[in-house]
């Protein structure tokens, strides 16, 4: 049998499409359509000379799967050519890479801003896990300039932020931040989870660093979890892969390539979620049980320009208060039958979550009020479904409200 010996496809100039099929493949001598599954822990040298050189860095082979594994790599480089990175590091979860890019930064005596309209996991990192560590923390208004600006401090390492925010959707000006937080010396991460990896690119905008759940989008149909940290070479080896060769957040290769077959749909999908997702907002903010749609498309939305200036569309998600509180809007969400009850995003099947009592219920209130989020507050991510079929069962719910 010969073996199959071309070079892998330079996909580096390829449109995005293109590249979330082909982009990062490495094929084995057997010549394989598919990406291969290595899934292996470790791997076995020629000799122990190679063995001593892999260890010193000489040799670029793989030694453990905990922080190298061929189709994890492939993986991370078909998100950083999606993104525009340079590099990309896998983790095993989305919190696990926000942990890492965060932690991977700091020690004691070191200071972080962050935006407070943040998913509550994130919260608890930046408000409850790096204190103990001695790094201490200061939240802001994340689209209130000026305050960005009075919480920088001469020891502020790195700032965070969400763009479009989890779960009412606010649009944060990246660039400008950006260039707050950069005047300081920090630098800057941003969860581009919402905009679904295609819809914004934080690192043209000026960010240091971007994170993702894979588990979302990504992977988009329910069946694994899965986070990625990006950002440039320096950025990835000074901060992020000694942090996962060393702690071991590591993502599984069986995950990686279940990931892998979901960026090669990636693209089909987000834009018809999209493009659901505006007739839905549409659709609500004509019904007199909505008291209020939040959606980055619509002309309504208090950051619409911005939106349109940093984003390339609505996002895939759509917020909107439901008129009588928190008993509506249970009754609502109880009526549905297409759509499902869920705090995940970003899924094929559409799915409905209530922010203030699942994603955000560990909040006080006072804090989920300052990140916007109401006791009638329903978060909607707009699955593959009809869209006609959505919106009869969302009648359907506004029926039961």
């Amino acid at each position: 049998m010969s073996a199959y010996d071309r070079p892998p496809l330079d996909a580096t100039n390829l449109r995005p499409r293109t590249k979330m099929v082909h982009g990062g493949t490495m094929r084995s001598a057997y010549g394989e359509t598919s990406e291969a599954l290595f899934l292996t822990q470790g791997f076995v040298y020629n000799s122990a000379e190679v063995a001593e050189s892999r260890f010193t860095g000489a040799d670029e082979g793989y030694q453990y799967s905990r922080f190298g594994n061929p189709t994890v790599a492939m993986f991370e480089q078909r998100m950083a050519l999606l993104e525009g990175a340079e590099a990309a590091r896998a983790t095993a979860t989305g919190m696990a890479a926000v942990t890492t890019a965060l932690m991977g930064q700091v020690r004691a005596g070191d200071h972080v801003v962050a935006s407070r309209q943040l998913f509550g996991s994130c919260l608890y990192i930046v408000t409850d896990l790096l204190p103990r560590f001695g790094v201490e923390s200061t939240l802001v208004d994340g689209n209130d300039l000026d305050q960005w600006k009075a919480a920088l401090r001469p020891n502020t390492k790195t700032a965070f932020l969400e763009s479009p925010t989890n779960p009412a959707l606010g649009v944060l000006d990246i660039a400008a931040i950006a260039k707050i937080v950069h005047s300081a010396g920090a630098t800057l991460v941003v969860d581009n989870v919402f905009a679904a990896a295609l819809m914004q690119k934080p690192l043209e905008l000026g960010a240091d660093c971007v994170v993702y759940s894979a588990t979302k989008h990504i992977d988009g149909q329910g069946r694994c979890l899965g986070g990625v940290v990006l950002g440039s070479n320096a950025f990835i080896e000074t901060h992020v892969h000694n942090f996962i060769r060393q702690t071991g957040p590591s993502l599984s290769p069986f995950n990686a390539w279940v990931l892998l077959k979901g960026l090669e749909t990636l693209p089909l999908r987000v834009a018809q979620q999209q493009d659901s997702a505006g007739k839905i907002a549409d659709f609500l903010a004509g019904e007199k049980k909505i008291a209020r749609v939040y959606y980055p498309g619509r002309p309504d939305h208090p950051q619409y320009e911005l939106a349109r200036r940093q984003m390339k569309g609505g996002s895939t998600m759509v917020a909107f208060d439901v008129a009588g509180g928190k008993a509506e809007a249970f009754r609502m969400a109880n009526a549905f039958e297409i759509i499902k009850i869920s705090n995940n995003l970003g899924d094929a099947k559409s799915l409905v979550t209530h922010p203030a009592t699942t994603t955000h219920q560990r909040l006080s209130e006072e804090a989920r009020q300052a990140a916007g989020i109401g006791p009638g507050m329903l978060r909607l991510s707009v699955g593959l479904e009809d869209v006609e079929d959505l919106i009869d069962d969302l009648k359907r719910g506004l029926a039961a409200a």
